[in-house]
């Protein structure tokens, strides 16, 4: 489908430019009920990039409200695309550009891939578009951004990354639907492609693999691996570097949960990794985040300390602030957590440490960096690898 439009962005009728549309009567009954408020929306952002982002995420949402849930995917749903191209004569700079181009690919397939993760698309919306996407290195640039709840993660992406998605996609698919959503893989939620100034930005969205409130202290990138595994002199010295195989075994870093946990993990990474060598798929890495709760609640203490004359909206000990809307909207407002909780319907890649454990954390362990396929060049680069080091490190 295109679409070209040519409107103001600001001070207009919420006809011309919607805000959150009042959900739709095709959900199941069993999902909670939203109350909306109509309103004209202005997406506001420091990076016009961002602007385009939240607007188009918040256009493709209403439009596929409007698009009854098809019984069952088709094979052209796989190759489909949503497009519109908006100029705005009489635009503000403050908002969105003057032109742009918005691009969803196969929105009915990410739409299938949110209900089957269990994520609502108007909680979807809200997490995107009620503030900007951030980085939380906001000193350098950065290609990976969070929602502003946490929730979320947007990845900018290449077009060939774009590619390998499409080829991957069908497969994936078909995967989460036989696991029940139930895996450690990524979890691929939308892909966007934005143009400004002539210029192509394609973004892919998924679940945030950490938690949306607990803080992770410790992270490692981990491949099984100890060629050429050890974090740079650089990385170390960041407040929270990304450490690897090596450094794994020189801090003597262990993860302590009980046996059931751990049998239910091993399960589900022995049956992705064989999907991702069915595919071909090598590159891929297991990310660890380590939340210290002890360590989470001294901080917390500390700045309950540094700001006690700050009394409005207490945030609960060990975590970050939490939004008023989106994905962990309802889990906010109905059930308050304490140190080291977390709602698994949310965090679904957190584990507990076992009762015995020498102190209290929260794992989270997920695979990431699924589409480098094992090509011409990967076999080129491994066999170096191989002729210098051996097979078996």
């Amino acid at each position: 489908m295109a679409t070209s439009v040519s409107a103001p962005v600001s001070g207009v009728p919420s006809a011309s430019f919607p805000g959150t549309a009042a959900f739709s009567k095709t959900k199941t009954k069993n999902k909670k009920k939203h109350f909306v408020h109509q309103k004209v929306k202005v997406f506001r952002a420091s990076d016009p990039l961002l602007s385009v982002f939240m607007w188009g995420v918040n256009h493709s949402i209403n439009e596929l409200n409007q698009v009854p849930i098809p019984v069952m995917l088709l094979p052209d749903d796989f190759k489909a695309n949503s497009k519109i191209k908006v100029n705005n004569h009489l635009f503000n700079r403050e908002n969105l550009p003057s032109h742009f181009k918005f691009k969803e690919y196969c929105p009915q397939v990410f739409r299938n891939l949110r209900e089957r993760f269990g994520i609502d698309d108007l909680d979807y919306q809200a997490s995107l578009t009620r503030s900007p996407p951030y980085s939380e290195n906001e000193a350098h640039y950065s290609r990976f951004l969070l929602s502003y709840d946490r929730t979320l993660a947007i990845k900018e992406i290449s077009s060939e990354d774009v590619a390998d998605v499409h080829s991957l996609l069908s497969h994936y698919h078909q995967y989460i639907v036989k696991c029940h959503g139930n895996t450690l893989l990524p979890q691929f939620l939308a892909m966007y492609r934005l143009s400004v100034d002539s210029e192509d930005n394609y973004m892919l969205v998924m679940r945030n693999l950490f938690s949306h409130r607990l803080a992770v202290h410790r992270k490692y990138d981990l491949k099984g691996s100890l060629v050429s595994r050890e974090a740079s002199d650089k990385e170390k010295v960041k407040e929270l570097p990304t450490l690897k195989d090596m450094d794994f075994l020189n801090n003597s870093q262990k993860v302590y949960v009980d046996e059931e946990q751990m049998k239910v993990f091993m399960e589900k990474l022995k049956r992705d990794v064989e999907f991702l060598v069915q595919l071909k798929i090598m590159g891929y890495s297991l990310l660890l985040g380590i939340h210290d709760v002890q360590r989470a609640e001294q901080e917390e203490e500390e700045d309950q300390r540094q700001e006690e004359d700050e009394t409005e909206n207490p945030v609960t000990v060990g975590s970050y602030s939490t939004s008023p809307e989106g994905i962990a909207s309802y889990l906010n407002s109905h059930k308050p957590l304490g140190p080291g909780e977390f709602d698994s319907g949310i965090d679904v890649y957190a584990i507990k440490s076992a009762d015995g454990a020498p102190q209290k954390e929260v794992y989270f362990m997920g695979l990431i960096d699924i589409l480098t396929q094992y090509d011409a060049k990967k076999k080129a680069a491994h066999a170096a690898k191989t002729v210098k080091h051996g097979e078996n490190r």
